[in-house]
């Protein structure tokens, strides 16, 4: 599984399998436990992840048509940083999440598809390039003194870049607003922007898909009924 040579040693191919797959095993472990001190204490309920300011029209429409069921559960929702929910589910502290690909990793997960949209460029109200009709992408990633924010990765550690490092949506807003950054988001963050912000289409960004996702082992009736609620919406 190593390949040694005089200088170094490393993992063969068959090696990066069997880490990734003792990691997943481990992981799951951990949520089995997690989850099962949660029964213990008697917790009724279903843990919902998701990521701050994402969905957030999907979200309520999905809580509030669940709620409706005859037999439905408390929900507690957890939010989160950006990346956050998809640890929260693999390590048993939620039981289901929202994830939006391409930004989220579901390998691993069961998933059902909700919704599919495309993206837009957010920037200060005013900006010349707000009246136009649409941007392309390579146009918003390398706009003079606006440049996109960093995000961390999930060691906590910043990519390099001249971008301001960010850690929420607020801290990204208001970094635009004042005109010290841009971004590129999904559609629906046009249901929150403000006064001093503004959106333009980018029609080449990649589509943004949300999906619910959950444990394959997952037993719960709860989240079964949560996830036919979701796709019905």
């Amino acid at each position: 599984m190593l390949e040694r040579t005089s200088r170094a040693v490393a993992l063969t191919a068959a090696g990066v399998v069997l880490l990734g797959e003792a990691r997943a095993a481990l992981d799951a472990v951990e949520a089995a436990e997690r989850r099962t001190r949660r029964a213990a204490t008697g917790q009724v309920g279903v843990v919902l992840a998701t990521k701050a300011g994402a969905s957030a029209e999907l979200l309520t429409k999905l809580l509030d048509a669940y709620a409706a069921e005859p037999d439905a559960v408390p929900v507690e929702v957890l939010l989160c940083g950006p990346g956050e929910q998809e640890r929260l589910l693999r390590d048993g502290r939620a039981d289901v999440a929202l994830l939006h690909r391409p930004f989220d990793t579901t390998a691993g997960f069961d998933t059902e598809e909700l919704h599919i949209e495309g993206q837009v460029a957010v920037l200060p109200a005013g900006h010349p390039l707000t009246t136009r009709t649409h941007l392309r992408l390579a146009e918003v990633t390398d706009l003079p003194g606006l440049p996109t924010p960093r995000w961390p990765r999930p060691d906590g550690t910043y990519p390099d870049g001249r971008g301001p490092k960010i850690r929420d949506h607020t801290q990204l807003l208001q970094l635009i607003a004042l005109g010290r950054a841009c971004a590129v988001a999904p559609e629906s963050a046009r249901a929150q922007a403000r006064d001093d912000l503004a959106t333009v289409p980018v029609p080449d960004a990649p589509a943004v898909t949300t999906v619910i996702a959950w444990p394959p082992h997952s037993r719960s009736r709860a989240v079964a009924d949560l996830v036919r609620t979701a796709t019905r919406l």
